[in-house]
């Protein structure tokens, strides 16, 4: 399985006793994202510190261990997709996972309603991922 991961989620694997940390840990996928998440982390940082209840220290850590074990993609990779993508959403910030997405032959991981109503790429919540992993099914 290949996975797509936008920013919600992203942003929650920096805490590692949630959920999606969890999961991300035992999944047998392929993780990618858009490069710049990291640029919006950053501009995020301190909302995600407090929720993860790290350290400056361990956050990084932590990030590193995170983007070790994604592939980031940079915009030219999926600009040629992105028209395509914007209309088929009605949040078209949310149209570079689906651009990103459409490119690779991936599907997303995303827990927003704009990326899981589309029709373009099959997407996945975490509860439907972690479903799929209990019944064995990846």
């Amino acid at each position: 399985m290949e996975l797509v991961l936008d920013n919600n989620i992203f942003f929650s694997l920096m805490n590692p006793d949630s959920v999606n940390s969890y999961l991300f840990s035992l999944l047998n996928a392929k993780f990618f994202a858009p490069e710049y998440l990291k640029e919006e982390l950053e501009e995020h940082k301190a909302e995600c510190l407090v929720k993860s209840n790290l350290s400056e220290h361990e956050f990084k850590i932590r990030q590193k261990e995170i983007e070790d074990d994604i592939k980031l993609f940079e915009f030219s990779k999926y600009k040629a997709f992105l028209k395509e993508a914007i209309n088929s959403l009605s949040d078209p910030e949310d149209s570079p996972y689906v651009a990103l997405a459409l490119s690779i032959n991936a599907s997303i991981w995303s827990n927003d309603n704009h990326i899981t109503s589309q029709s373009l790429v099959k997407s996945f919540t975490t509860n439907k991922l972690f479903s799929k992993m209990i019944a064995g099914k990846v």
